[in-house]
């Protein structure tokens, strides 16, 4: 008879789990009895926070959940962060940690690894979280699990295994989860929404992480509407390189103007948070004369009323819109609108985040439709005010939302995992890199085709600037760098060193694909930056 611990490792693989990153540890013995023949890729990080990290990295690209396995207490703690960047960014994971015994729970004995209420502090930050108290609560947590993060809103969901738990005898039962479905559209909403579209002189379309697998339909549909496609950081590349396609942050004013000159905004799984719409913090969005909302979150349609909230899955929402508008096409300037805004803002973001934005187009020139994972570092802050990436969902990074620094290296490991043929770049500052180096071994042991790009400033140059911006004396904002090049030595890989000057990064990108393998790239960024201005 398996064990409750063996009994979870098989459902996972049943469910299509097929890697799981994870720290072994003794409160998680009975967890790994199970791995050892379950055909489930293990990957250890050197950090619980990685671990979390490169599931989310995974799960971006994967678009299935990432596991993550870690022990009671200080490695689950160790995870939170990673866990509320993914439910910052709508990202599926599943965390899998032990928990002391049932009997043990909030006595304050003093055991090894004890939190006062674990499974309190999971659920603050979790979808959903799960404590196994019986062998019959195993499968409904696996399939509520699931259900959570593909029927509803993705995020992070935990499930607690007892110490107490893990060993005990699996007696087969036929208990279920609950069955989630999907929300399903109101038929009249839908034509309701279809023929405003369908009257509308000046459509905008604002796409979110939420439809980074749409683009077939969204350009369907921006070519229908001739209508400009805005798109959020976690969107960027769902419409490359088309006439209507605006990869310009919606909190620039030229965006912002694009907005509101619309009759219809559609808004396609898009947040409406602060750091996509008013990432300098004026308290102002986009008026919006009409809005037709996208969204499979019931609570997001509440926090945000407008006259059309249709709530359902994105891609299976755009389908039906679609079949309503067929053989409509308007002519409504879509691609003067277009470049208009596009000129707009490019010139809005200034000399210096221009410069940058034409840095990463060389790097997405020489690396064409590779993922491109991102840090809070000064490039990525340029990227994410305007950049046009050709990958859909292959452009992102923790500079929004939750913000998490250290993001980068790990994410780019779970990257790389999940599409082994893709080429790989992680994108981070010194001061960024140095959260997570440690993690630069995993992408060494995995042998993963991930190429480093740490652009060295010599430490926070954004915060300094924005200290000085205000009249505040930088303190703390120039951490001495590590020897980049012993760091390169040290976990055996290929290392160059390269300026911003015009080409230098493309030939180090060259030189860098004609090896197998991770590799490391310095640059040498020049000083001072200067940041947008809103």
């Amino acid at each position: 008879m398996t064990t409750i611990g063996q009994e979870l490792i098989k459902a996972l693989a049943k469910r299509g789990v097929d890697v799981v990153f994870g720290i072994p540890g003794v409160h998680t013995i009975e967890l790994y009895r199970g791995l050892a023949g379950s055909g489930i890729r293990h990957v250890t990080p050197r950090h619980e926070q990685g671990a979390g990290f490169m599931a989310d990295g995974y799960a971006r690209v994967s678009g299935r959940p990432g596991v993550a396995f870690v022990i009671t207490g200080p490695g689950f703690t160790n995870t939170l962060t990673a866990m509320g960047q993914a439910r910052a960014d709508s990202i599926p994971m599943i965390v899998i940690s032990s928990e002391n015994s049932l009997g043990d729970l909030r006595q304050g004995k003093g055991l090894l690894h004890e939190l006062p209420d674990q499974h309190g502090m999971a659920r603050l930050i979790a979808r959903k979280a799960f404590q196994i108290q019986s062998a019959q609560d195993v499968m409904p947590a696996v399939d509520d699990a699931f259900t959570a993060c593909q029927a509803q809103r993705p995020g992070p969901v935990h499930i607690e295994l007892p110490l107490d738990m893990a060993p005990q005898p699996f007696e087969q039962d036929n208990a279920l989860g609950q069955t989630v479905q999907s929300p399903v559209p109101d038929d009249g909403l839908i034509q309701d929404a279809a023929a405003l579209l369908k009257a509308s002189k000046a459509t905008v379309i604002l796409a979110g992480g939420g439809a980074k697998t749409a683009s077939k339909p969204i350009q369907t549909m921006a070519e229908m509407l001739d209508a400009p496609v805005v798109q959020t950081v976690n969107a960027r590349g769902v419409l490359h390189h088309h006439a209507l396609s605006v990869p310009a942050s919606p909190s620039l004013q030229a965006v912002k103007a694009l907005i509101q000159d619309a009759d219809v905004v559609l808004a396609l799984g898009t947040e409406f948070g602060q750091t996509d719409y008013d990432m300098y913090a004026t308290g102002k969005m986009a008026e919006m004369k009409a809005l037709i909302r996208v969204d499979i979150c019931p609570d997001q349609h509440a926090a945000f009323p407008c006259r059309f909230p249709i709530c359902g899955d994105v891609e299976a929402v755009l389908m039906r819109l679609n079949a309503e508008l067929t053989g409509h096409h308007a002519d409504n300037d879509g691609a003067a609108r277009a470049e208009k805004t596009r000129d707009a803002a490019v010139q809005e973001i200034g000399a210096d985040m221009q410069s940058l934005t034409r840095w990463l187009d060389d790097i997405r020139n020489a690396r064409p439709h590779a993922i491109m994972v991102g840090d809070s570092a000064q490039p990525i802050y340029a990227g994410n005010l305007y950049y046009d990436h050709d990958r859909a969902g292959g452009w992102f990074n923790a500079a929004t939302g939750f913000g998490a620094l250290g993001y980068a290296i790990p994410a780019a490991i779970g990257a790389a995992i999940a599409d082994p043929d893709a080429d790989v770049l992680c994108i981070t500052g010194d001061g960024g890199a140095q959260f997570s180096l440690a993690e630069l071994m995993a992408a060494k042991d995995e042998n993963l085709n991930i190429c480093f790009i740490i652009w060295n400033n010599q430490g926070y140059q954004e915060i300094e600037t924005s200290m000085q911006a205000v009249g505040v004396t930088p303190v703390g904002c120039d951490p001495t760098p590590p020897d980049f090049e012993a760091i390169a030595t040290a976990v055996s890989m290929p290392y160059q060193r390269c300026t911003t000057a015009t080409g230098a990064i493309t030939a180090a990108l060259n030189t860098a694909a004609a090896h197998k393998g991770p590799s490391i790239i310095e640059v040498t960024a020049p000083q001072p930056q200067q940041t947008a201005t809103a």
